[in-house]
């Protein structure tokens, strides 16, 4: 048996074992990825080395900028101010985080700086208004996929460009294909979403008050500690400060790509020193559990990926067959790899193999149908999309809502490949 093979047997085991009372898959992580570099021949170094410190500042960054906000109350006036623009109806006020996500990646930002932004929203209205917390991440996640392959957008550009360096001659309508086809998919994934929460009972109808702990709608003193008392609303230069610099983060990382990370905990500090907070109250803020969570898994995924884990999982899905077959073995292939690896890279390493399959099959239908494979399973709850999601929810919704995003990311990986393949492959 190769190391690869024992690498898959023991992450299966970590998941398997989640089911154990008081197993903690982030405490475990690590350890299981240095035992298992140690039994390849990897030293403590090495797998070490495949620690995502890329993700640490981002969660790290992002989670006390907007801690800040919620802090001084500003997140809450902004939150209120939405429900106020959507007349407080309960359908309008769940479709926020989907609009602003597939309006962030539209127009060009990265999916994790997309979701930096969406995620505190999404959860903050989840919490105030009564809206189940995964209701509210799905939308969000699935706005941010809807506008992933847009002509401006990282996914809809990397398939323009990989297309014709590939020689699959696609038209020039290609593009406005591929953002037709993602947006169709993420209205399709929201209407669901939305009617499953309205049969069940779960997503409230009607028009929405706030039911969380949010402030009242009263004016605050002018002293920036006393504004973070509950039932008080930030003064007006505390809400141009936090709002000023929310825009100038949002600029810069999309704008400039500057990276996103760096620039919350840098604005984060500004705010703190200037308005005079409490520092240890802001990282008490920061979700350590979940930064050691993603951390640990992305670490062990690391080692697994240079193992040759994920060829061989590759390996055991190809067969031989027809154009369309093989398309759906390719579209399976991107999905399993992206559950728990880049979407982007699984992407761009996928669309190569293309030309083999597409002799009978459409190059358009083929390129929109890998992508989709590799993106719809990021709404599981192990990489930098899911931690993210986690890190903006309330402790005691972290746990279930890790569990749901888990069982939803399964589900994409077994279904999400199959509908991309047989409803985008004949395009």
């Amino acid at each position: 048996m190769s190391m690869a093979d024992v690498s898959i047997i023991v992450l299966v085991a970590l998941f398997a074992a989640t089911a154990v009372p008081r197993f903690n898959i982030g405490l475990t992580a690590l350890p299981a990825a240095f035992f298992v570099g140690l039994a390849a021949d990897r030293t403590a170094d090495e797998v070490t080395a495949f620690f995502p410190g890329d993700f640490f500042v981002l969660l790290v960054g992002i989670t006390a900028l907007f801690a800040v906000a919620q802090i001084n109350g500003t997140l809450d006036w902004l939150l209120d101010g939405m429900l106020r623009l959507v007349g407080g109806r309960a359908l309008l006020v769940a479709l926020v985080p989907f609009l602003i996500g597939a309006v962030l990646t539209a127009i060009g930002t990265l999916p994790a700086a997309a979701t930096a932004i969406v995620a505190p929203i999404a959860l903050g209205l989840a919490k105030r208004y009564g809206i189940p917390p995964f209701i509210a991440a799905v939308l969000g996640i699935t706005g941010i996929i809807s506008g992933l392959l847009s002509p401006l957008a990282v996914y809809g550009t990397s398939a323009n460009r990989l297309g014709e360096k590939m020689g699959l001659s696609l038209p020039g309508s290609a593009p406005v294909t591929f953002f037709l086809g993602g947006l169709l998919v993420g209205l399709v994934i929201c209407a669901g979403c939305l009617v499953a929460g309205l049969r069940t009972g779960a997503m409230p109808r009607g028009r929405l008050t706030p039911t969380g702990s949010g402030p009242a709608l009263i004016d605050a003193p002018t002293d920036p500690a006393d504004s973070r008392a509950t039932g008080y609303r930030s003064p007006v230069p505390t809400r141009v400060l936090t709002l000023g610099s929310l825009l100038v983060v949002v600029v810069l990382s999309v704008g400039f790509d500057i990276n996103i990370g760096y620039l919350g905990l840098s604005a984060a500090v500004v705010q703190q020193l200037v308005l005079r907070l409490d520092p240890n109250e802001i990282i008490s803020r920061i979700p350590w559990n979940i930064v050691l969570l993603i951390g640990g898994l992305l670490t062990y995924v690391g080692l697994m990926q240079e193992l040759g884990a994920f060829t061989r999982i590759s390996e055991l899905l190809r067969i031989d067959g027809s154009p369309m077959l093989s398309l759906l073995v390719l579209c399976y292939i991107a999905g399993v790899t992206s559950f728990a690896a880049s979407s982007i890279a699984v992407f761009a390493t996928t669309v190569p193999l293309i030309p083999a399959v597409v002799a009978d099959a459409s190059p358009v239908g083929a390129v929109l149908a890998v992508a989709l494979a590799s993106i719809l399973v990021d709404i599981n709850p192990l990489g930098i999309t899911g931690g993210l999601i986690l890190g903006a929810a309330e402790p005691e919704d972290r746990e279930p809502l890790f569990r749901q995003l888990l069982r939803c990311g399964l589900v994409s990986v077994v279904v999400g490949p199959a509908l991309a393949c047989f409803a985008f492959g004949w395009w």
